[in-house]
C-alpha cells in the first residue's frame, strides 16, 4: 500500500500543468475540488456539448412527447454554450484547442443508446442525462470558482445555473 499511496503523492506533487491534466481525466480532482486547467475545461465542456446536443438529437426520433421537450431544450441549450466557447477561444480570450469529437468513452454511451429502442431508450437516456449535467455542474462550478482564465471563468459561473436546472429537469424525467 505504501508504493501506492508514495505514487499517487509524487502525481500530486508533480507540476501543476501535469497534475492537474493526469488528475483530472481520473478523476481525483473533482473528488478533492480542484479546478481543471483551462485547457481540460474547454476539453471537456465541449465534449459534453458535443455528447448533449447527439444524443438529445436521438431522443428527439426515438423517446415520449416529455422526453423530446427535454432534449429539444438540450439541443437548443447546449448549441448555444458551444457557441459561446467557441467566441471565446476564436476571439483570444481563451488560449486553448476546442476539440473535434468526443471522448472514446461519450462515443460508447451514445453508440449504446443508438442500439436502444422504446422504454430502454428513454430510460438510458434518462440515466445518461443526469449523470452528464452531474458532471457538468461540478466541472462549472470547479472552474467558475477558481479557474485560471477570468474571461472563461467568468462565463463558467455564468452558465452554471442553466446546467443545475438541466440536471433538475433530467431528475425530474425520472420521477
Amino acid at each position: 500500500m505504501k508504493p501506492f499511496a508514495m505514487t499517487a503523492l509524487a502525481i500530486l506533487l508533480a507540476g501543476p500543468a501535469f497534475a492537474q491534466s493526469a488528475t483530472e481525466k481520473t478523476g481525483v480532482n473533482s473528488l478533492i475540488g480542484v479546478a481543471p486547467t483551462t485547457e481540460d475545461f474547454v476539453l471537456k465542456a465541449a465534449t459534453s456539448d458535443m455528447f448533449e446536443i447527439e444524443s438529445s438529437k436521438l431522443a428527439l426520433e426515438r423517446a415520449d412527447a416529455p422526453t423530446k421537450t427535454f432534449a429539444q431544450q438540450m439541443v437548443a441549450d447546449h448549441q448555444k454554450t458551444t457557441d459561446e466557447m467557441k467566441q471565446l477561444v476564436d476571439g483570444g480570450k481563451v488560449k486553448a484547442a476546442l476539440p473535434t469529437s468526443m471522448t472514446e468513452a461519450q462515443q460508447e454511451t451514445l453508440d449504446k443508446l443508438k442500439g436502444l429502442q422504446g422504454a430502454d431508450f428513454t430510460e438510458q437516456y434518462h440515466a445518461d442525462q443526469v449523470s452528464a449535467h452531474k458532471d457538468a455542474v461540478d466541472l462549472f462550478k470547479r472552474y467558475g470558482d477558481e479557474g485560471e482564465n477570468a474571461d472563461l471563468k467568468a462565463w463558467a459561473a455564468k452558465t452554471r445555473p442553466a446546467l443545475e436546472h438541466h440536471l433538475m429537469m433530467a431528475e425530474d424525467l425520472n420521477k
